[in-house]
């Protein structure tokens, strides 16, 4: 068996040291002087956002200079957190406020699903360029708003795919492209969790008043107005169609991304179906989804399973397999593995890769996105990439409500046929919001 000879975290040091290089080599990188500092704000500053908070004190030419949060907990966190590493941010509660200030070259947006395409357009028409977290929008429609805005306006923007940042993806897909493992028919994606796990037992608490120092009604902002709810806030957002998509579209597009990146973006049909099977808690998106896609010359199955210890595919929690007429490969966030079709009775991969622990698609992700910056050259995921990820899971969580196969004509971005399907392309906004 082979393995990788080049470490990843080798490769991460090697890209950061020569990133710090190119920050230093003269104004012809772009737009930017390549001595000035990226000066950047951050809109949602709960789990994800203070993650990316933590992230660029490994980027000695950007600094974070402005954070947008409605709890005031959650801004005060993330003030700790900047404060570590020299940064001292302003803070604002109104994410329009962040977006006005002249002196920010690009915004982070790692608010809730249903808060990412209003504060996305307005920063992109306001001329910052976008780093926005996944997935892009809250329905089709959002995202081809904002791909449409993104082109219009010519703003760099980075959608939070970060796995197509990160080196093993990137080598695996060569190798599916190059024909290692033949034409390739069937792709299957999988998350096999214990969500309970994940999203710390909503349960069914009462409404009650929201914790001090919120804002509520600015959080709930274009979603229907209601009571405030625990099990909605924060990580529970998450899994109501409210403010999210559940596991479906917000975690499985960093799955479906990386099908559309191998195989192209060819979506015909989806039937999907499943339910809340096992979790008796307060959430409305579904614990199970079995959903198949006919991409045109290969299909696609995407399972969400509700375990509690069973493992697919060789302990494989998440992740993708690619079938092809010579081979197989298998890949997740931990590595990949390729077996020959011939070898079959062996079970055993003629190429390993394995992922430390410790390394980083983000920071990889953060440094491709502020070298683009200055390049304006495209970064891995644009808008346009970000939506076709999207567009996946979204086809297959309408399929799932309307409970039936649903069409898909890819270049008018509508459901043929189906007006009750053709209306969950898009949703209704509470006043005064629209987009």
């Amino acid at each position: 068996m082979s393995t990788n000879q080049i470490s990843r975290r080798t490769f991460i040091q090697s890209t950061l040291t020569t990133a710090t290089a190119l920050s230093a080599a003269g104004p012809a990188l772009g737009a930017l002087g390549a001595n000035d500092r990226i000066r950047v704000g951050v809109i949602g500053t709960g789990g994800r956002g203070n993650a990316h908070i933590s992230q660029f004190k490994n980027h000695k030419d950007a600094e974070i200079v402005a954070i947008c949060d409605v709890d005031d907990a959650q801004l005060d966190r993330a003030t700790k957190n900047a404060d570590a590493f020299g940064s001292k941010p302003q803070r604002y509660k109104d994410f329009r406020k962040l977006i006005e200030r002249k002196d920010l070259d690009a915004v982070f947006i790692t608010s809730c699903c249903h808060w990412h395409a209003i504060p996305a357009v307005l920063a992109m028409q306001a001329g910052k360029d976008l780093y926005l977290e996944k997935p892009l929008g809250h329905t089709i429609h959002e995202g081809r708003v904002i791909a449409d805005t993104a082109r219009k306006t010519g703003r760099i923007v980075q959608i939070g795919l970060q796995q197509r940042s990160g080196p093993h993806w990137i080598n695996a897909v060569k190798r599916i492209k190059a024909g290692e493992i033949g034409q390739v028919t069937t792709v299957h994606a999988w998350n096999a969790w214990n969500t309970s796990e994940l999203d710390g037992k909503l349960g069914n608490p009462p409404d009650s008043d929201p914790p001090p120092g919120v804002d509520y009604d600015m959080w709930l902002g274009p979603a229907p107005k209601r009571r405030f709810n625990p099990a909605r806030f924060h990580f529970g957002f998450y899994f109501f169609f409210d403010y999210s998509s559940g596991m479906v579209c917000a975690w499985g597009v960093h799955l479906f991304d990386i099908v559309m990146w191998a195989m192209g973006n060819t979506v015909k049909s989806v039937a999907a179906t499943g339910g809340i099977y096992v979790l008796k808690d307060a959430r409305d998106t579904p614990d199970t989804v079995e959903a198949v896609f006919d991409c045109g010359n290969y299909t696609m199955s995407y399972s969400l399973s509700h375990t509690n210890g069973w493992r697919r595919f060789g302990n494989m929690d998440h992740g993708l397999e690619f079938v092809g007429t010579l081979g197989v490969l298998q890949i997740n966030r931990g590595g990949f593995q390729m077996y020959h079709e011939a070898d079959r009775a062996k079970r055993e991969p003629y190429y390993s890769e394995k992922v430390s622990a410790d390394d980083s698609e983000t920071t990889l992700h953060q440094r491709n996105f502020l070298d683009c910056m200055r390049s304006r050259k495209q970064p891995n995921v644009d808008a346009e990439t970000g939506h076709a990820a999207a567009t996946c899971g979204y086809l297959a969580l309408i399929s799932y409500r309307v409970g039936r196969s649903i069409q898909w004509d890819a270049r008018n971005e509508t459901i043929p046929g189906d007006p009750e399907a053709t209306r969950l392309l898009t949703k209704e906004y509470r006043e005064p919001w629209h987009l």
